[in-house]
């Protein structure tokens, strides 16, 4: 049994900085304010995805020759649906239009522009639970090579205690994310530079999304 945990670990910190992960999880990320805020953040997405990970090695060990592999491999599309979604709550939340009236010469003129605008951290852990929730039913690449290097267990005590490994380093991966995401993040000086990071961030999950979603 204990041969295999190592791997589990390696793949568990593996599968966290998987790029679905990290485009997802950097759309919160952005509203943290400080190294805690996001740590906590990082660590609600984790436990979401513990959650689900449990669940699905119980079915997969449960019913491995059904139809159950095929039915997960479904959840992609709704990852891709949820990063366009993130997206745009980082677009709109750090772009806005906006008409602006003034005089110049005698006549008054009205332009519409771009305001940049930073949408309120309310550090809701439940919705970025939710998201580990999601990415615990969809990413099951590392998971299955799990099962598969533990195919001789002959319990399923034993497979959950390889999935619990596999989370523990699900959570280490995801703590050094949040922390090399944030550190730098804090630093930027320049509203503007820090909100057109945010509408960036959006934009890449978009475009992320609509590549898993069309399959490029």
């Amino acid at each position: 049994m204990f041969e295999f945990l190592p791997l589990a670990l390696f793949l568990g910190i593996k599968h966290s900085f998987d790029a679905d992960h990290l485009v997802a999880v950097s759309n919160v990320l952005t509203r943290a304010r400080s190294i805690k805020a996001s740590l906590k953040l990082g660590m609600s997405w984790a436990i979401g995805h513990m959650f689900t990970a449990t669940i699905i090695t119980i079915l997969l060990f449960s019913f491995k020759d059904s139809i159950l592999p095929l039915i997960l491999e479904r959840f992609e599309t709704i990852v891709a649906f949820m990063l366009i979604a993130l997206g745009l709550w980082s677009l709109w939340s750090a772009r806005v239009f906006h008409r602006h009236r003034h005089a110049h010469e005698g006549k008054r003129h009205e332009h519409i522009h771009l305001h940049l605008k930073t949408a309120k951290s309310d550090h809701s852990h439940r919705h970025i639970f939710g998201i580990g929730i999601i990415h615990g039913l969809a990413s099951n690449d590392e998971l299955l090579i799990l099962l598969t290097a533990s195919l001789g267990a002959s319990s399923l005590l034993e497979m959950v205690t390889g999935v619990a490994v596999f989370s523990l380093g699900v959570v280490i991966g995801m703590a050094v994310f949040s922390l090399i995401f944030t550190l730098p993040f804090l630093k930027i000086r320049g509203e503007a530079l820090r909100r057109a990071v945010i509408g960036g961030i959006g934009g890449v999950s978009i475009i992320y999304g609509g590549m898993l979603l069309f399959g490029i």
